[in-house]
Order: structure tokens, then C-alpha cells, then sequence
């Protein structure tokens, strides 16, 4: 028993964090709750709002970022758990030594502690390291059932993650849907002009390169009358980015084949909305070589901003949409919790599965588009 007493006296259990991280995981799910409800609210106050394709923008972007903060949280506790799994785990043994201690402690009568073989003298030191050895076996044991409880805790914390995750998904589901038709019912949105399918057929058949075919773009139309409109060059390094999104590839900078293109790479959640950043007019929407679904803007005269890689594209050719506006979305195989679970064991960027291509050009040369959208302070 003394050296099993020693051994248990010499263990200090360490975890990272403590019961303030699973306070802090609690709050943080609390707050993502909280966005999530608010973002509902905002989807039934869209059937009543004038501009319904506005109140639903607003409402997928309160999704977006609801669930954003609750698959953050969730990653959060799935990481802990797995930590607090993994010391157990790795000191399985001691725990096993420490459990049995205690058992022993709580089993032993008190007068026979009074007795010891080597008589009085080793029963005075075997009195002396109870006496140290009970508050280090106290604090591990302590240590022990709060680590037990935090484990239950974050337990308790993911599965009403999940089942309010579910709860988002399928709402904001519902909002894009409702968007969607929201968008092609619209007869209010001013147009520049009409599209002229023959002319944009021909220019596209005519193009080989993204950059042959915004140039001849912008010699089609008339231009834009500017005396009401926002100054665009007062705009640069204030512009939101269209999509919620992290930079992945630079301007200019070599994917992984080695191709360097005149614009930058987004990493994007699926079915994330993209909106326009600015004032413009839809220059071109559809299909284009091999960049998928691209949106062509026109936010002021010599300017075009050019969007590719979107699943979805809304509006028409000639219209001009508010700063904001939905002008796309990205695309996604079917969204659904379990993906929403496995994301977090994969670490933080899993999620951002989608990329969308952003070109800045003005005067029919490519710009770098960072010192806009304020990139370059990264």
C-alpha cells in the first residue's frame, strides 16, 4: 500500500483549459443560438417586407453566419472532447492506480491503520505519508471528476448543436428557395438596356480567353449615366467581398499546376450567396469556357468585376442591382448535418469546400482586386 500511496502521490493530472473552456464553448453555442433564432425571425418577417429579396438576403446572411458561429463552437467541442479522451486514454494506468487508492482508503478501517508490521516507528511513517499522499489523491480526484463532468457537458453541448443545426439547415434552405423565386417574380429592378442574345452569342464564339471577351464587352452598350451614381474609386479598400469567404490563391499568384491567372481565389462554405459589392449593372451572366457560371458587373464606367465559378446566377443581362443584391450562389453536393459533423473532426477549413474566382478590371486590363476589398492588410 506505501508504494501504491507514494506512486498516487506523484500524479498531477494536467488539462489544458480547464472548466473555463467548456464555460466558454457553452457561451459561444448560446450566442450561435441565438443568431440562428434571430435569423428566423428575420425569414418571417420576409413575407411582409417590401423588398422581399431584400429581407431574404439578409436572412441567409444571418444563417450563414449562425451557423458559421455553430459549426465554429461544435469544432471547438469536438477538439476538447477528443483531448479529454485522449489524456484518459493515455494514462489509463495511473487513473486505474489512482481509483484503486481511493477504494482502499474508503475500505480501510481507521483502527487497523493504527497498526503496522515494523511497529510503532513505521506506523508513525506510514501516518506521515497518508498525510501528504490524501490531498495530492483529494486533487486528483477532484481533477477527475471535473474533467468526467466537462466530458458530459460537451456531450450535452453537441447534441443540441446538432439538433439546432438541423433546425438552420433546413430554414435556411427554405430561405434560398423562396429567394430564388423572389428573384425571378421581380419586375422593379431599372435596366440600361435589353439583351441582345445574337450579339452575346457571337461574342462569346468569337472569344478564346476570358480576358478577349470582357474586352470586347465593354465596347457593347451605351454607358451608364453618372451624375446620381456613387463614386466607385472612393470605394477602394472599403469594399465588402461578395461571398463570406477566406482568401485561398493571390493575384497573380501559381495554382497547383503551376497556371497563374489576373485575379484571386475565395474558399467558400457551400451554397454561400454571393452578392454584388457595389452598385452596378449585369454586364453578362451564364456559362464561360471553363470557368463554370460567371457574373460579369459593371459598377462604374471603364470597370467590370467578373465572378466565376457560381452554381447559381440571378438577374438579367442590362439590369442594374444595389449594392449587396443578390447576384449568385455558390454550389454544394446536398447540404446536411452529417456533413456539418464531419467537418469539425477535419479541422477548420473543411468546410470552405467552394472557390470563387474574382477578376478587378478596369479599362480592359486586369487589376489586383486586394487593395479594394482590403486584402492587403491580411
Amino acid at each position: 500500500m506505501k508504494a501504491a500511496l507514494l506512486a498516487m502521490a506523484c500524479l498531477i493530472l494536467w488539462f489544458p483549459g480547464g472548466s473555463r473552456a467548456g464555460g466558454n464553448l457553452s457561451e459561444a453555442a448560446e450566442r450561435a443560438a441565438r443568431k440562428l433564432d434571430e435569423a428566423a425571425l428575420s425569414l418571417q418577417g420576409a413575407d411582409s417586407a417590401k423588398d422581399r429579396v431584400a429581407a431574404l438576403t439578409e436572412a441567409i446572411r444571418a444563417y450563414e453566419a449562425g451557423l458559421q458561429a455553430m459549426r465554429e463552437g461544435l469544432r471547438r467541442a469536438v477538439i476538447r472532447e477528443r483531448a479529454i479522451r485522449l489524456e484518459f486514454e493515455s494514462r489509463a494506468a495511473e487513473l486505474s492506480q489512482l481509483l484503486a487508492a481511493l477504494e482502499m482508503m474508503e475500505a480501510t478501517r481507521k483502527p487497523v491503520l493504527l497498526f503496522h508490521p515494523e511497529g510503532p516507528l513505521g506506523t508513525v511513517r506510514a501516518g506521515m505519508l497518508l498525510s501528504e499522499a490524501a490531498p495530492a489523491l483529494q486533487n486528483e480526484a477532484a481533477a477527475l471528476r471535473a474533467r468526467l463532468e466537462e466530458l458530459s457537458r460537451l456531450r450535452r453541448l453537441r447534441e443540441r448543436a446538432t439538433g439546432r443545426m438541423e433546425q438552420g439547415l433546413r430554414e435556411v434552405q427554405q430561405a434560398r428557395t423562396q429567394l430564388s423565386q423572389a428573384i425571378s417574380q421581380r419586375t422593379d429592378l431599372p435596366r440600361r438596356f435589353a439583351e441582345d442574345p445574337v450579339r452575346i452569342a457571337l461574342l462569346l464564339e468569337g472569344s478564346n480567353t476570358l480576358d478577349d471577351f470582357a474586352d470586347q464587352l465593354l465596347r457593347l452598350q451605351g454607358r451608364l449615366d453618372q451624375a446620381d451614381a456613387p463614386d466607385f474609386e472612393e470605394s477602394r479598400g472599403n469594399l465588402p467581398l461578395p461571398v463570406a469567404g477566406t482568401l485561398l490563391r493571390r493575384f497573380n499568384e501559381p495554382d497547383a499546376a503551376g497556371v497563374r491567372r489576373p485575379g484571386i481565389v475565395l474558399a467558400t462554405r457551400p451554397l454561400a450567396l454571393v452578392t454584388s459589392p457595389w452598385p452596378a449593372t449585369i454586364r453578362y451572366r451564364g456559362p464561360l469556357l471553363d470557368y463554370g457560371n460567371v457574373m460579369i458587373l459593371e459598377p462604374a464606367e471603364g470597370y467590370l468585376l467578373v465572378l466565376a465559378g457560381l452554381d447559381r446566377v440571378f438577374g438579367e443581362i442590362g439590369q442594374v442591382v444595389d449594392a449587396g443584391a443578390p447576384v449568385g450562389m455558390m454550389g454544394s453536393a446536398d447540404e446536411d448535418v452529417s456533413g456539418f459533423l464531419m467537418q469539425p473532426a477535419k479541422g477548420a477549413g473543411a468546410e470552405r469546400s467552394e472557390t470563387l474566382y474574382m477578376e478587378l478590371r478596369k479599362d480592359r486590363e486586369p487589376v489586383n482586386p486586394a487593395g479594394w476589398f482590403g486584402l492587403d492588410k491580411e
